[in-house]
């Protein structure tokens, strides 16, 4: 939640209401059950590292004065490296769109290639589980379970598919190698 959260101060510094909101509309209905203190919690932790800054609002018809985020350089740092690290084999489906999202709103990464990277991550994992299965003896409780493995490294692939298909229609067109995912 950290490096998303540092990813929507990007392009401007925003209050933890305007973050959670968001959040909420990125996840959809997933987003519900995102506890708004959780947030709050997030931009205390993200400041008490040096990450974010702290300012104040003024007060305007829109209500009471409200914290304001601003991104530090080490923030906007840690951003860059977060959207350029691999996603891991345990990278669950939502962490991923939430990468995407921010890598999309933030303008500091290519959703497009990072389903391309983790497209080629998961082929390679399931290569590997596929040479195990060989070596496995079939029937086998280990074998129950890299199937259930190859399974869901299937699923997760399929849903690349949608998603470079949401993306595409989104990005300017051009932008993303001709070609699509054949890498």
């Amino acid at each position: 939640m950290q490096d998303v959260v540092l990813a929507l101060l990007v392009k401007g510094p925003s209050h933890g209401y305007d973050l959670r909101g968001r959040l909420r509309t990125a996840l959809g209905p997933l987003g519900e059950t995102l506890n708004a203190g959780q947030v709050y919690v997030t931009l205390s932790r993200l400041e008490k590292t040096g990450l974010v800054v702290r300012e104040r609002e003024d007060a305007s018809e829109r209500g009471p004065r409200r914290k304001v985020y601003a991104l530090t350089g080490a923030g906007r740092e840690r951003v860059a490296g977060w959207l350029a690290e691999p996603a891991g084999p345990r990278a669950d489906v939502a962490e991923f769109h939430l990468k995407l999202v921010a890598a999309a709103e933030s303008g500091m990464a290519d959703p497009l290639t990072l389903v391309d990277a983790r497209r080629r991550e998961l082929r390679r994992g399931l290569a590997e589980v596929q040479h195990a299965v060989l070596t496995c003896d079939p029937g086998s409780e280990a074998g129950l379970l890299l199937e259930g493995v190859a399974l869901r490294l299937q699923a997760d692939l399929r849903w690349l598919e949608a998603c470079e298909r949401t993306w595409s229609a989104r990005a300017p067109h051009g932008k993303h190698g001709e070609g699509g995912g054949n890498g």
